[in-house]
């Protein structure tokens, strides 16, 4: 009997052995895994799916029925996740992650946020636990994508597109985030009393959100007094003054960044932008 469970013993380590010392069998799989990290507002979007290709295949109403629940792509469910509150397809929805399903359809899609993550497909799909629902329409696209893609497209300070396109279909859902008072607050914050507060990038926000252009304007000035040598600056400082009907202060502002950047690497850059303003404005 002793010598039966010795030599189980020593079979069981030669196998423990041996599959420690062989290697991992890695092989070209038909439908790769990817995740994309997109910064959006004040935070962040995860998206994590598998993209399948056609292959020869018809795909939607056929590999891809038409009016039954879809993972949206392949393998394991799609995921998706908001570093902060949002608003997507018009539903207000909670910083969190989610399952993102969809019903294809030959007109609108139905779009699916499920808080359960670690189903496999629809397999252990519950709809008790849907967040939200919500129709996003679909478009034919006259050039074929032969693998399923997934992208972040039209991103604005406070607005984006999660655009699903395959074979000869394109489905746009847009994101929305309610950021203005959360940014407001952070400004706030970050000008208070601060000897390096960020003077131009909140000149710049509002600039390029085309308001609080007065404030705009005090704190592009504040911020060349600290760095008299930025001829970015100077620019911006004209772009904001040009808005604010202050011609006299926007053509001085162009030619000094013109002048201060001379012998940079983007000196042809600034001449030609800041003279655009200089021509619609002498």
């Amino acid at each position: 009997m002793k010598r039966f469970i010795l030599s189980a013993l020593l079979i069981a380590a030669t196998v423990s052995v041996e599959a420690q010392q062989k290697p991992t069998l890695k092989l070209p799989a038909l439908s790769t895994s990817t995740k994309i990290t997109q910064d959006f507002s004040t935070g962040s979007v995860e998206l994590s799916y598998s993209r399948p290709s056609a292959r020869g295949r018809k795909v939607f109403g056929e590999l891809v029925p038409y009016g039954a629940n879809w993972r949206t792509g392949a393998n394991s469910n799609t995921k998706i996740k908001f570093s902060e509150d949002v608003i997507v397809g018009g539903k207000e929805i909670p910083a969190g992650e989610y399952s993102l399903y969809s019903v294809p359809s030959e007109g609108d899609w139905t779009i699916i946020l499920n808080s359960s993550t670690g189903n496999w497909g629809t397999t252990g799909y519950d709809k008790s636990k849907d967040v939200a629902r919500f129709k996003a329409p679909s478009y034919y696209l006259t050039n074929k994508v032969e693998t399923y893609t997934m992208q972040f497209t039209n991103i604005s300070y406070d607005k984006c597109n999660l655009e699903m396109t395959w074979e000869y279909t394109k489905v746009v859902i847009p994101i929305e985030a309610d950021n203005a008072a959360e940014i407001a607050k952070n400004i706030k914050k970050a000008l208070n009393g601060k000897k390096d507060a960020p003077y131009f990038q909140v000149a710049n926000y509002y600039n390029e959100r085309n308001e609080n252009l007065d404030k705009a304007y005090e704190y592009v000035n504040r911020a060349i007094k600290d760095n008299p040598k930025a001829y970015y600056m100077y620019y911006l400082k004209a772009r904001i003054a040009q808005k604010l009907d202050m011609v006299d202060e926007a053509v001085a502002a162009a030619y000094k960044s013109i002048e201060v950047a001379k012998g940079t690497p983007s000196e042809a850059e600034y001449k030609r932008v800041n003279m655009k303003i200089i021509n619609e404005l002498e």
